[in-house]
């Protein structure tokens, strides 16, 4: 009688745990049964908060550490659009050297990171160390160049990209708001639906092994063509304070779904069998500290078995 009721006990403390990963209310299904807004805690948007436009005009004439103050303090008081909240479900599959077919869902921001409400965003970039802390804060990580393929291919909409003149002013936020009313056109003559997983549009902020062996700099990778072949390979020749207009932060939740069980993204990079479904650069054991994560202490309670 007791190890039933231990039992009992301890299939209640998975379900309790498992249901404080998926955010309410419970919509339409989604892989293994659960819902596809896999979703990290996000502060909700005050209404008094700037929109988009608003805010683009109050950084206009600051740029550098001033600039990028006036990003994360908008974004990590919830001044983001209500369509970013609802995460989408991206599914990767490989085949191991035993033939075992394994897959994995990640669950993606459907755009870039914007300041602003849905009816007026900015797509703003920003700095790698601001991305990492608002990734960081609730919850998320960067993409891999691997992810970041696979979101191009299961998008909804891809979007041509839309290159500006090179120069110094690709860093000013003149070209941050120039860039951004090309997309809304461009989002507009489609008749995009908010909330679709569009890509093409901007290059990736990516985490990649490479920023293990360089601490100072900054990986980008993607603005992929229609034709899928992304315009930048995967690079870190920038400094890790560099942006431009061209880049975009995709969120991605850490907890990732393997064969359908819950994981985190940095132990799925850190296992040398489970690490290819993710990134095509081995494991990265170390990629908690790129974004300065604390070590996991549920790590063994979310193994899989025999992987």
């Amino acid at each position: 009688m007791a190890t039933r009721q231990t039992g009992t006990l301890l299939l209640a403390a998975a379900l309790v745990l498992l249901a404080g990963l998926v955010s309410p209310p419970a919509i339409a299904q989604g892989v293994s049964g659960l819902p596809p807004s896999f979703t990290p805690t996000l502060p909700e948007r005050m209404l008094s908060g700037p929109s988009g436009s608003e805010f683009a005009r109050r950084i206009a004439s600051v740029q550098g550490a001033e600039r990028e103050e006036a990003i994360k303090a908008e974004i990590t008081r919830g001044n983001i659009p209500d369509f970013l909240r609802h995460l989408k479900p991206v599914r990767l599959s490989r085949t191991l050297a035993n033939g075992l077919v394994l897959t994995a869902t990640v669950f993606v921001m459907p755009d870039y990171l914007a300041i602003g409400s849905d009816e007026d965003f900015f797509l703003v970039p920003m700095t790698l160390q601001t991305a990492l802390t608002v990734a960081a804060k609730f919850g998320f990580v960067l993409p891999t160049r691997t992810v970041v393929d696979a979101i191009f291919a299961q998008s909804a909409v891809h979007l041509t990209p839309q290159p500006m003149p090179a120069g110094p002013q690709m860093r000013s936020t003149e070209y941050y708001l120039r860039h951004n009313q090309t997309i809304a056109q461009q989002r507009a003559s489609l008749g995009i639906v908010l909330g679709s997983l569009i890509a093409g549009h901007k290059k990736d902020l990516v985490v990649t092994g490479r920023l293990l062996r360089d601490a100072s700099r900054l990986a980008i990778y993607g603005w992929h063509r229609p034709t899928g072949v992304p315009i930048q390979p995967l690079s870190t020749v920038h400094g890790s304070a560099y942006v431009d207009y061209s880049h975009g932060v995709r969120l991605v939740s850490e907890t990732v779904l393997i064969e359908g069980s819950p994981r985190s993204f940095y132990e799925v990079l850190s296992d040398p069998r489970l690490c290819q479904l993710l990134s095509d650069e081995g494991t990265m054991a170390g990629a908690r500290q790129i974004f300065g994560a604390p070590p996991s202490q549920a790590a063994a309670s979310s193994r899989i078995a025999g992987y």
